[in-house]
């Protein structure tokens, strides 16, 4: 896209997003007025009020650039190739086995160390 074409359709975006903040204060606003109502229809119009207010920001160009990022990370997630069940467990034992060695081996230092410093202090 050209800039003047990316100047001219993102310049409200300040209005824009004063109209989203309008749509959530109002909608909280409308939902403690409301408090007798029941709990599910006030969570329904929560839910709609909600989308509302995000079509609204997906118009602006944070909200374009969210977006698309979105686009971008889904495409990505599908690519990974996720480990089978046997190399998960494999991985984590052998993850378990070289904390235990380390805690072993810090023990050991630890043991030494401490026994080092009660002969030199007596």
């Amino acid at each position: 896209m050209s800039t003047k074409a990316e100047t001219s359709e993102y310049q409200m975006d300040g209005l824009k997003w004063a109209i989203v903040l309008a749509i959530l204060a109002g909608g909280i606003y409308a939902n403690s007025y409301y408090a007798t109502i029941e709990p599910l229809y006030r969570a329904l119009a929560g839910v709609v009020i909600a989308g509302l207010a995000f079509a609204v920001a997906l118009q602006t160009e944070k909200g374009a650039w969210v977006w698309e990022l979105a686009k971008e990370a889904r495409v990505e997630v599908r690519k990974v190739v996720w480990p089978t069940s046997q190399e998960t467990t494999q991985t984590t034992l052998i993850v378990v086995a070289v904390v235990i060695f380390v805690a072993l081996i810090l023990w050991a230092l630890d043991s030494g160390l401490s026994w080092g410093v009660a002969g030199v202090i007596g």
